[in-house]
């Protein structure tokens, strides 16, 4: 048996039992038969009881598990102490007020204390972000010498990142310790790219999502998603970096711009592009190397090829072997903003 029956059952019979001695008192006030009349109201009032009991007891408290069951843990967090501090501060007014003359110093504590508990929920609950950025701040710093002496520092990535996916790769080697955070309003952004009209946009942002889904899965990748915002700033890439500052943690991109932005104000950045040129092998003058020449160089006679990683090889009198492999060797490695160059020449 449901408890939302035995509910019908227990409010049929009370208001069975409370219509019937109202019908009484009625039928004797009017003089005429009570027990009809104490009958009629008894079968009205058990077909009430019978109908809107659910609506006044378990309704109620369904309509408020699913209200609490929406609402975050923060929220909630935030919710009690804002009403703890209000209540405080209420406790402090009361006793001045309750000096003035009647009717005010009866009526003025309660109403104040009303008046500061509502207002302290809803300072905290709209500045909930800010109140817990901080306090995560303050215990970063705290233990900051630690985190970083173990490389347990968050690391936050930036929207380029994402859609690049080399991430995935490099967070599964294990070479980033800490866990990764996307905040929010990246995730909103990579959510609007992906909805964009432009296809080549909108391929690209939902490759971010699908990069995002692949981290969050994978239970041996230390990866997070926060909802922590950066109120009076407009741009995901300012927010980033205000964000980053808060949290004390680097930013995770290949973007030139923001790389840029973000030290100028102090902010620890690891590019992906900067890992990809230092882990490129080292060639040096003199060594020899195999290459597919694949296309003609901007120069007379020259050959241009690629190594596997991506490493651009000039190879000079190398236009007669176009779509051949052959053997070169090293004359100059240049290094420039694009990534590293090397010059050779067909070994003989």
């Amino acid at each position: 048996m449901s408890i939302e029956l035995i509910l019908r059952l227990i409010g049929m019979i009370g208001f069975a039992i409370g219509t019937a001695y109202l019908g009484r008192e009625i039928a004797i006030q009017l003089e005429t038969n009570v027990d009809f009349w104490a009958s009629v109201f008894a079968l009205v009032g058990a077909l009430t009881g019978l109908i809107i009991t659910p609506f006044i007891t378990t309704r109620p408290i369904r309509r408020f598990r699913k209200l609490i069951s929406q609402v975050s843990g923060k929220t909630m967090i935030a919710a009690l102490v804002g009403l703890i501090v209000g209540l405080a501060i209420a406790s402090l007014v009361a006793f001045p007020i309750s000096m003035l003359p009647e009717p005010f110093g009866q009526i003025l504590p309660f109403v104040g204390l009303i008046v500061f508990g509502y207002v302290g929920v809803a300072v905290f609950v709209m500045r909930r972000n800010d109140i817990f950025g901080l306090v995560r701040s303050r215990f970063s710093s705290m233990g900051d010498d630690r985190g970083t002496a173990r490389g347990e520092r968050s690391v936050l990535l930036d929207t380029s990142v994402i859609i690049d996916g080399r991430i995935a790769d490099i967070a599964r080697t294990g070479f980033i310790t800490g866990s990764m955070l996307v905040p929010s309003f990246v995730l909103n952004e990579l959510q609007h790219i992906a909805d964009s009209s432009d296809s080549l946009r909108r391929q690209r942002g939902r490759r971010g999502l699908d990069i995002l889904n692949r981290l969050q899965k994978d239970s041996t990748i230390p990866f997070r998603i926060t909802d922590i915002d950066v109120d009076g700033v407009r741009e995901v890439d300012d927010k980033l970096v205000v964000l980053a500052k808060q949290l004390k943690a680097p930013i995770l991109t290949n973007d030139y711009n923001l790389n840029r932005v973000a030290e100028l104000q102090g902010v620890l950045v690891l590019n992906i592009n900067e890992l990809a040129n230092a882990v490129k092998a080292v060639y040096l003058p003199g060594e020899m190397i195999e290459v597919q020449v694949i296309q003609a160089g901007k120069e007379i006679n020259q050959g241009v090829g690629y190594l596997d990683d991506g490493t651009m090889v000039v190879v000079e009198s190398g236009k007669n072997s176009i779509d051949q492999t052959i053997p070169v060797t090293v004359t100059k490695v240049l290094q420039t903003a694009a990534g590293r160059m090397i010059f050779a020449k067909p070994s003989k």
